[in-house]
């Protein structure tokens, strides 16, 4: 994954929310975002989904500009797979129906094939049994693998996960971990938002610490969890690292 950031900036009610942030890397595969809450980082994640238009500054991953008009957008959205910390699944509709959704809706499968293609998924992450059970029968581990699965499923260039084990207890975070490393291991392209710092250190290729709006630093794990040299970043995994 090629990403490059020129100047990007975003404000809500005259509030910045991310100041002039520009950056380069190429040949990543699995970028991590931390920081505290209210740095940015969701802000970031959003923009870079094509779920957000920034006040300024230009977005380019993989030599292609995220562009700022809706409709340009909408097919932007089509590439790329999000999952959010809220699952964001459909209540009314079974585990399986969630995940055929986007393909017969926004890819033109056929409701056969869909279907098809979600049992596969649902089989990969051991959710087959869950298959015709609605989002209120399942775990919140069961959920956003559901979740993950239908990311998954449009065949994305790369997925976005935004604080994917926030809403999780400990008990179903390690099963959703596994899930994410799989996919890395897979060699797909991630962009991770996370709170779970030993996670962190191990998915990553590079990572980015986001405060108050600004990439307060930037390296690769080693550099960022095990020698960080910017002292906000020390202070910050000071405080998540204590307990």
């Amino acid at each position: 994954m090629k990403l490059d950031i020129r100047g990007l900036s975003k404000a809500f009610d005259e509030k910045k929310v991310l100041s002039d942030i520009s950056l380069h890397l190429d040949g990543i595969r699995s970028l991590v975002i931390i920081g505290p809450s209210g740095g940015g980082k969701s802000t970031f994640l959003r923009i870079l989904a094509g779920l957000l238009v920034p006040e300024a500054g230009e977005v380019i991953i993989n030599g292609k500009p995220i562009p700022t008009e809706e409709s340009s957008l909408r097919e932007y959205r089509k590439t790329m797979g999000m999952v959010f910390q809220s699952y964001n699944l459909f209540p009314h509709m079974t585990a399986v129906e969630n995940i055929m959704l986007p393909l017969v809706h926004v890819h033109g499968y056929g409701q056969e094939e869909a279907r098809e293609h979600a049992m596969g998924l649902l089989a990969r992450f051991q959710l087959s049994l869950h298959a015709e059970k609605k989002p209120a029968l399942l775990s919140g581990g069961q959920k956003q693998r559901v979740a993950i699965a239908r990311a998954v499923a449009v065949s994305p260039s790369f997925l976005l996960f935004d604080e994917p084990t926030s809403a999780l207890d400990p008990e179903f975070t390690s099963e959703v971990l596994d899930v994410i490393e799989e996919l890395r291991e897979e060699g797909k392209d991630l962009i991770l938002v996370t709170h779970e710092m030993g996670f962190a250190r191990i998915v990553s290729d590079y990572a980015l610490f986001l405060d108050e709006g600004t990439v307060a630093a930037a390296g690769t794990p080693e550099e960022i969890f095990d020698y960080p040299a910017e002292e906000r970043l020390r202070l910050f995994l000071a405080k998540v690292l204590k307990y």
